[in-house]
């Protein structure tokens, strides 16, 4: 129900990074994969908006047991390990273009 808004908002926004939280919206970006083979790696993906790299993550709500299966703390502790470098190498740009910009 929520796809044309977030239709939308990729073409407005064009993000550099989407982290997709649960297999749907994964899957959005991903198409249906098993969440072992997402979480925990980065993706190039395209959508309406452009490109974006995305960094998925399982839905926290608990009613999974995927996150309680052998390995899969790990891979959602390396997702968010992922997304820390990624926001500080996008910081880093932003810093650079506006002193260069100065």
């Amino acid at each position: 129900m929520c796809r044309s808004w977030l239709e939308d908002e990729l073409r407005l926004i064009r993000p550099t990074l989407v982290i997709p939280v649960g297999k749907l919206a994964i899957g959005y970006f991903l198409g249906d994969r098993p969440l072992s083979d997402t979480v925990g790696r980065s993706h190039q993906a395209t959508h309406v908006g452009g490109s974006s790299l995305v960094i998925p993550l399982p839905h926290p709500s608990g009613a999974s047991s995927w996150i309680h299966m052998p390995g899969h703390a790990d891979l959602v502790e390396r997702a968010l390990v992922l997304i820390g470098e990624e926001l500080r190498r996008l910081q880093s740009t932003v810093k650079a273009r506006k002193r260069s910009a100065a």
